[in-house]
């Protein structure tokens, strides 16, 4: 495992968790806080990653963590893809549904 790799994956699920694709989803469904709190946990974790990442060339147990650890994270990161995917079938951008959600999304974002 590359040094700095799940850091990183972290980092863009992260990102991804605070998309505004995400979040449009979010409104509508009321997961707006369950998301949020994802985005912290992952947070964390990256902050955990980064110090055992550094030392696992040292530490025996840090590696076999970390193996079992990377696992999670990619599944993570899989579940993610996959959600997307499933939602922009369910949901073209064009279609009736979409734009309650962003018509939704839009009028609460200013209220």
């Amino acid at each position: 495992m590359a040094e700095g790799v799940l850091f990183n994956i972290a980092e863009g699920i992260i990102g991804r968790l605070g998309s505004l694709f995400l979040q449009e989803i979010a409104l509508p469904w009321g997961v707006k806080d369950e998301l949020r709190n994802l985005k912290e946990k992952v947070a964390q974790l990256q902050a955990v990653l980064l110090d055992a990442e550094q030392k696992q060339a040292k530490e025996n147990e840090v590696k076999v963590w970390l193996e079992s650890v990377e696992d999670a994270v990619y599944e993570a990161d899989d579940v993610l893809d996959e959600f997307e995917a499933r939602w922009r079938q369910m949901v073209p951008g064009n279609n009736k549904v979409s734009k309650q959600i962003r018509k939704r999304c839009s009028s609460r974002a200013f209220s």
